[in-house]
């Protein structure tokens, strides 16, 4: 039945940045379908009350991914609580917003560590499991801005166009040996990134106007796309950035 190929049953996943928005409902996606879970929050463990409703197992572990020798202790902590790892959401992340021009050093560091650095390390770490067992599942969280400049927001952009081609290069390596990487694109989601953009009228405005949907993202929008990403279903995609984005980039 081809709905058993979007099973989880007995696989198990480390989602990064899993304390709220978009790595709360993915961690949850997963569980549902049938994946144990790693939950991972960046200064204190995420509730896990809703994964541990599904009935799976489930742990809660906390790291600063801002400091990448903590990539490699979070991967072995993963295996340690659930035995092995077979799938990595690369969903954590932050934003700073400020005009180019005025952009702090300390800023573009932390960004690129949080949102780069870490993708990498962790995938490199995940993936000597991975490729050892001849089997896994990489999806990150890229954005709109892996292919649009955005505004105010330069080191974010950098990550984000990095992720994209992170994505591509991990999958040209890895998919001949039963490894698919892949990349999700979300569009402008309800989460505490867009805050401060939800709350402007003027910019608030000028995106819902864009977006065929009409509507912002809620976080169920990116879980399944992540499950079907995670799942057998998804074994001859490789190297994919997967808008979703209400036809934001078809407009």
């Amino acid at each position: 039945m081809i709905l058993d190929s979007f099973k989880l049953t007995g696989k198990n996943a480390l989602v990064t940045g899993s304390s709220r928005g978009l790595g709360a409902a993915i961690a949850l996606a997963l569980a549902e379908a049938g994946a144990n879970v790693a939950l991972h929050g960046s200064q204190e463990a995420p509730n896990a009350d809703s994964v541990a409703a599904t009935g799976v197992r489930h742990v809660e572990l906390v790291a600063d991914l801002r400091y990448p020798g903590r990539c490699p202790e979070l991967i072995a902590q993963t295996v340690a609580a659930l035995g092995s790892i077979d799938i990595l959401v690369n969903n954590a992340g932050i934003i700073r917003r400020a005009p180019a021009v005025d952009f702090s050093e300390a800023d573009w560091d932390e960004v690129l560590a949080a949102d780069l650095t870490s993708v990498f390390r962790l995938s490199q770490s995940a993936g000597r499991h991975m490729l050892a067992q001849g089997s896994g599942k990489i999806v990150n969280i890229a954005s709109l801005l892996s292919f649009q400049g955005g505004v105010r927001v330069p080191s974010y952009a950098a990550a984000k166009g990095g992720v994209a081609q992170l994505t591509k290069a991990l999958a040209n390596e890895w998919a001949e040996r039963g490894v698919q990487v892949n990349a999700i694109a979300p569009g402008y989601m309800d989460t505490d990134n867009t805050e401060a953009l939800r709350n402007d009228p003027v910019r608030s405005r000028q995106i819902l106007e864009r977006i065929p949907a009409a509507r912002w993202g809620a976080p169920e929008d990116v879980a399944g796309a992540v499950v079907f990403l995670a799942s057998p279903a998804s074994n001859y995609i490789n190297g994919h950035i997967l808008a979703v984005d209400g036809g934001w980039l078809g407009r």
